[in-house]
């Protein structure tokens, strides 16, 4: 768009650079709770971790199932779980000795629209 500026007196010439900002803007506490789930996610393992409790038919796993797909110690393991629990992403069930871990849909939801 060719615009002969000398031809303008003093009016002034606003041309939009882009589109208007979409409608929907995170609140406060909102983008708070999505900052500490990504900030832990923001960890390899962990985000490899949320893929395999993902991938599973019921998408859950115990603790145990995660090491030798993942290469780490059971301790090591179970801290990322903690963690990850500790944030709101996974749900825990005790069962005998064994800790079985699930996503939290509601939690996964959240990151998926803010991200889409």
């Amino acid at each position: 768009m060719y615009v002969n500026i000398k031809s303008m007196k003093s009016s002034k010439l606003t041309i939009a650079c882009c589109s208007g900002l979409l409608s929907r803007q995170l609140k406060v506490d909102e983008a708070i709770v999505l900052a500490e789930m990504f900030r832990v996610l923001g960890e390899p393992a962990r985000l490899q971790m949320l893929s395999l409790i993902a991938a599973q038919a019921n998408q859950e796993v115990c603790a145990c199932e995660l090491v030798d797909p993942l290469g780490l110690s059971q301790p090591t393991i179970s801290h990322h779980l903690k963690v990850m629990y500790e944030a709101g992403l996974l749900e825990k069930e005790r069962r005998g000795t064994w800790i079985y871990y699930r996503i939290v849909p509601e939690q996964l939801e959240l990151l998926r629209k803010a991200l889409s």
